[in-house]
């Protein structure tokens, strides 16, 4: 069938949210969205899906810094990786993300870079999350903040090393952390914002005067703020004060409750409101699986107890479900489900230029749709138009 309509859920659209609502797709697509008074008649060309109004539609959620899920890894190099993201992240709620590398050998990072490029452009089919770009985390980062980023292959920021890579991307890198403070940092995130790059401040030492110039310069984000950075001191701001100080800069934040404490994600979120904060998982390969030994960037990762640890017990990214996030951030703060929802989703798109496709329910965009149960769970996830999950209904 050409079309289908999901009917009678809460929908929340981009300025409002509507009861008993519908969503009428065509293709990958978004064509009609509404209250069921308004839904027009519907041809035997229509797959009709029956919702209930506990069920609550929203746009896809989009992870702008994940290194891997199910196994996988985007350093991985491989299509069979980011297929594997692609096929177990719908299950979270995650209906676009950006495959993110690591600090790594140069060789080692082109070939991810290389892959995820290839797999974009061939292999983004409907009914999967998308591969929307390339995060390149590191390696022009700081070793004094490098945390689980492996500290010998970190280098200084490098315009010419950067052109090679984004020509070997086909011009995917769409996102950068890198360190301002390190020799040639103020120049290379102003050639970053030039061409259309997001520069993001991450593994930084920078002191407050630091973070200004790089502001200036035209930094526009903060990765996983207060990991890998130095923190807030009431002589000294350094990268996390002035994080929340500077408008310009919209903030990652890990929700998970362990690599930040709650009462310092709803400090971050009153400084920086809704419309600031992006969140994100981070997550590494043992994501949906069983705790054991992984590897990240060549290291031995632990994960226990919903943690992943290095050996010297360093935070090594995360186990975290977009899903769970948006719970926790209703949990930690007081926030609701439609802002809540708006740091998944509108936040990542616009930051990236992709709001015109992705980030909201609106008539013509992409049909990335989550439905979720009155409990917050994911019941059912749209990757283009296409089911890519649905959740099993235990029965007696």
């Amino acid at each position: 069938m050409s079309r289908l309509l999901l009917k009678n859920a809460r929908i929340i659209l981009e300025n409002s949210m509507i009861d008993q609502g519908f969503i009428l797709i065509e293709k990958d697509r978004i064509l009609k969205t509404g209250t069921l008074e308004e839904l027009p008649a519907i041809g035997q060309d229509t797959e009709i899906i029956e919702l209930s109004p506990e069920h609550t539609i929203s746009p896809g959620f989009i992870d702008v810094h994940i290194h891997g899920a199910g196994g996988a890894d985007t350093m991985d190099a491989t299509f069979d990786a980011l297929n594997t993201m692609g096929t177990v992240l719908p299950e979270e709620g995650t209906t676009s993300f950006l495959a993110t590398t690591i600090t790594q050998e140069k060789e080692k990072i082109e070939a991810a870079l290389v892959n995820a490029a290839h797999f974009q452009k061939e292999q983004n089919t409907p009914g999967q999350a998308e591969v929307i770009g390339i995060h390149l985390e590191g390696p022009f980062i700081n070793e004094a903040r490098g945390g689980a980023q492996p500290k010998d292959h970190i280098l200084e920021p490098d315009i010419e090393l950067f052109k090679r890579w984004q020509e070997a991307a086909n011009g995917t890198i769409k996102l950068i952390t890198l360190a301002p403070e390190k020799a040639n940092g103020y120049e290379f995130i102003r050639y970053l914002s030039e061409n259309g790059v997001v520069p993001s401040i991450g593994h930084s030492d920078a002191i407050f005067t630091e973070m200004e110039k790089a502001v200036q310069a035209g930094a526009k984000q903060v990765t996983h703020l207060f990991n890998g950075m130095r923190g807030m001191h009431h002589r000294e701001p350094g990268v996390a004060g002035a994080s929340l100080l500077f408008k310009e800069l919209i903030v990652e934040m890990i929700a998970d409750g362990i690599h930040v404490r709650p009462e310092m994600i709803k400090l971050a979120l009153n400084a920086k409101g809704p419309d600031g904060m992006i969140l994100i998982t981070d997550s590494m390969r043992a994501k949906c699986l069983k705790n054991g030994h992984y590897d990240l960037g060549g290291q031995d990762v632990k994960v226990e107890n919903g943690q992943a640890l290095l050996a010297d017990g360093t935070l090594a990214g995360s186990i975290l479900k977009m899903k769970d996030s948006i719970k926790n951030m209703i949990d930690f703060t007081d926030i609701g489900l439609s802002e809540a929802v708006q740091l998944a989703s509108s936040n990542p798109a616009r930051q990236l230029n992709m709001y015109n496709r992705k980030g909201s329910i609106s008539e013509g965009k992409d049909a990335d749709l989550v439905v979720l149960d009155e409990n917050l769970e994911v019941a059912m996830t749209f990757c283009r138009g296409v089911k890519a999950f649905e959740r099993e209904v235990k029965t007696l």
